[in-house]
């Protein structure tokens, strides 16, 4: 088995219902396991500014899957929640980005591992951090640095943590 790192996004039709549906989904993919899962995060999109903000989170999973059937997996699920891919960084029902897989690099065309731009990303970084602290496992280190390095150098105004209250006002569809 080997341990892998789910991004979820979502802005469109109710986003905090449809990462709480994609997060018990997860679970329910063959040969995985939901280990844990971060809060959910409100956040401004990256790339075009006229759509609503997302909501974010980072699920932990344990898989005997290969990292490509995981990633066909994964894309089947965003079609199941009507996933249609408009333009570039644009709005959608569901988005999942395999970030980590083990400790695995992984150069694919359709592939990349550790997620090439997740580094850069706040509403990946905070909520992966959330997670390793939460189960004490050790450090995840990207280009040689802890998640805590790149999270200080990443403006995290526009990042939001949800309440428990919050998520469950919205969850439902």
């Amino acid at each position: 088995m080997s341990l892998a790192y789910i991004g979820l996004g979502s802005n469109l039709d109710n986003p905090v219902a449809h990462v709480c549906q994609a997060l018990r989904e997860l679970n329910e993919l063959p040969l995985c396991q939901l280990v844990t899962q971060s809060s959910l995060y409100a956040t401004r999109p990256i790339g075009p500014q006229d759509q609503p903000d997302f909501i974010n989170a980072v699920a932990a999973l344990e898989t005997s899957l290969s990292p490509l059937a995981l990633l066909d997996q994964l894309q089947g699920l965003e079609q199941r929640h009507r996933r249609r891919r408009l333009r570039h960084w644009g709005p959608r029902t569901l988005d999942l980005d395999l970030l980590l897989y083990g400790q695995s690099t992984i150069l694919h065309p359709r592939l990349q591992v550790p997620h090439p731009h997740m580094h850069e990303r706040a509403f990946v970084l905070a909520p992966l951090e959330e997670l390793v602290s939460a189960t004490h496992s050790e450090p995840i280190l990207l280009y040689q640095q802890p998640l805590t390095e790149w999270l200080k150098h990443l403006e995290q105004c526009d990042i939001q943590r949800l309440s428990e209250a919050d998520v469950t006002a919205t969850a439902t569809v």
